[in-house]
């Protein structure tokens, strides 16, 4: 699957020593379920109306809209349209895991004192409570029937910030911006690098929220050159689960701040604001493409093999990321990006790899000769430009009086409101890339391939990163796999809407995802006990502790207990969930 397309401390710690590796949350109260609709205990009307008015009259009960209406269909494959419905995600759902369905009530949430309101409530009454930006989870952490929504798609200000120091630090002040906790990233690249001249880590998707991103940890484009989204986290305001509102950084309240910067979204309480460190902005941002067919499997195991070497010795570093896939039937796609190359020196580097596929001339049908085009970095988000000059690269909001600066990467739009079938993702080792290693890792990308299409995210493994972007995601708690792999492996498989119902396929789904189990298993005879990332991973992932965050469990789950003990924010494979059952509704 293509995920785009381009131009073209304290106390804490010593609580968590001892601390089994994957302790459960049970031990902290006797077995409970949450109240539904249809149980006792569910809030009265006079309670609801209660909440009503502590939040402005912004509650309401929640529906989806109606799919029958043309409107309402085209809007499913806008993720600007699923953003702005509170009952709909930006996935429909996954096989055999979860299905999009809207909370019983949603707080329509635009400050800080409407989110502590609902948290008290939601803890308060013993209701399941949800937390939704853009909603953007691929494991559905932010959907919920029964539940409460806090729905932050409105908290979405960003302001920049030429200098600025956390609260009760004395360290020097930085370029910075903060972002509302349902801002998403096209609007900070807008004000950051498009009318500021500087650069934010983000995501690559444009209508990814800037708060969830971050909370998973957080890969984009060029991550290869600055690292994750969380390692340039500066300070976050979060209402916690006893519903009061701290402002948390590296000298107020560390631990909890260290666990926003990687631990998971939706386990901490609610994020309403974050602000992170901007960086100098590179002169020119840009892409490389190429696809090619083999005509035989040796010939396409030789193709897999030059490039494999080619990348080893000439793109393995801070200024190439992206993707290359290989599929099925023999192709290999090339679509990568890179930063800081002019042009020239970016089709100097894949001069190597042309001439051995030109020498091969037989062996091979190149379907999309090597194309590389690069403009000035300030207007990679620029929509003006990309409408005039790359219009086939992106899609617009449609929508009556939409902003006209509102669009997403063209290769995005088959995940707007996608079932997913399967979806698995592996750090691969830079130890691979070593010459000794290159032929296991070859036969492994093979193999795999002889199943289902299987992409490496370069951006994704940290691997060939500046010393301080791979020290300042250390800092973070994402498994220290992430800065030891070259690329994050993914092999997925989706298909159409499956909101309200929408008929599916399941028995085509399910061969599907037999396929891309397969492909991995694969795979990982090269990677066998590397993990996972957290953002882009298996619903069904086992072990999932130690494939997100490896060593820094126990630190986490310790920060949870503090902060969280009755397990209020509870999200499918999120930190201290191993207490709840699968739809967080009973602690066992």
């Amino acid at each position: 699957m293509r995920r785009r397309h381009f131009l073209s401390a304290g106390l804490a710690t010593a609580g968590a020593a001892a601390l089994p590796a994957h302790a459960s949350d049970a031990s902290l109260g006797a077995a409970f379920s949450r109240v539904r609709p249809d149980t006792p205990g569910w809030p009265t009307k006079a309670e609801w109306a209660q909440l009503r008015r502590a939040v402005g009259g912004r509650l309401a009960p929640v529906a989806l809209p109606d799919l029958s209406s043309p409107g309402a269909r085209a809007g499913l494959s806008n993720p600007f349209y699923l953003a702005d419905q509170p009952g709909l995600t930006e996935s429909s759902g996954w096989l055999d895991g979860w299905r999009s369905s809207p909370s019983a009530y949603a707080v329509d949430a635009r400050t800080s004192a409407d989110v502590s309101a609902a948290v008290n409530f939601a803890r308060e009454k013993n209701l399941r409570l949800v937390v939704k930006g853009r909603g953007h989870s691929y494991l559905g952490q932010s959907n919920a029937p029964d539940s409460l929504l806090v729905w932050l798609r409105h908290m979405d200000d960003v302001v920049v910030h030429d200098e600025f120091r956390p609260a009760g630090s004395d360290a020097s002040p930085v370029p910075a911006v903060s972002c509302g906790g349902g801002a998403m990233w096209l609007h900070a690249y807008e004000a950051v690098t498009g009318k500021g001249g500087r650069y934010v880590q983000g995501g690559g998707c444009t209508t990814v929220g800037v708060a969830g991103l971050v909370q998973g940890g957080g890969f984009g484009t060029f991550s290869k050159g600055f690292g994750t989204a969380g390692a340039s986290l500066l300070e976050a305001e979060i209402v916690t689960a006893d519903g009061h509102l701290r402002v948390v950084n590296s000298v107020r309240e560390p631990e909890l701040f260290w666990a926003l910067k990687g631990g998971g979204g939706g386990s901490f309480g609610v994020l309403t604001r974050i602000t992170l460190a901007t960086h100098d902005l590179p002169s020119e941002f840009g892409a490389a493409q190429m696809t090619i067919l083999a005509h035989s499997n040796e010939a396409f195991r030789r193709l897999i093999a030059g490039l494999v070497g080619h990348y080893a010795t000439s793109l393995f570093n801070r200024h190439w990321g992206g993707e290359i896939s290989a599929t099925p039937f023999n192709v290999l796609r090339i679509d990568m990006a890179f930063q800081g190359l002019t042009a020239d020196a970016a089709r100097a580097a894949w001069s190597s790899f042309v001439d051995f596929v030109t020498i091969n001339a037989a062996d091979y049908h190149v379907y999309a000769p090597l194309r590389v085009v690069a403009l000035p970095a300030r207007d990679f988000w620029n929509a003006e430009a990309l409408r005039r000059f790359a219009p086939t690269a992106v899609q617009f909001d449609p929508r009556e009086g939409a902003s006209a600066t509102d669009f997403w990467w063209s290769g995005n739009t088959e995940e707007a409101g996608t079932f997913w079938h399967a979806y698995t993702s592996a750090w691969l080792p830079a130890s691979l890339l070593k010459p000794e290693n290159q032929s296991t890792f070859v036969d492994a990308w093979f193999s795999a391939s002889r199943h289902w299409d299987v992409a490496f995210h370069l951006n994704k493994g940290l691997a060939g990163a500046p010393e301080s972007a791979l020290a300042a995601t250390r800092d973070t708690p994402m498994n220290p796999d992430a800065t030891d792999a070259f690329a994050l492996a993914i092999v997925a498989a989706n298909g159409p809407q499956v909101f309200g119902g929408l008929p599916h396929d399941l028995a085509s789904a399910r061969a599907r995802a037999t396929q891309v189990q397969a492909a991995m298993k694969a795979l990982r005879a090269a990677a066998p006990n590397t993990g996972a990332y957290v953002n882009e991973c298996d619903y069904f992932q086992e072990d999932w502790q130690r494939a997100f965050w490896g060593p820094n469990y126990r630190r986490l789950l310790a920060v949870k207990r503090r902060y969280d003990p009755e397990g209020l924010f509870t999200v499918h494979h999120g930190v201290g969930s191993e207490g709840w059952s699968a739809d967080g509704f009973t602690r066992t």
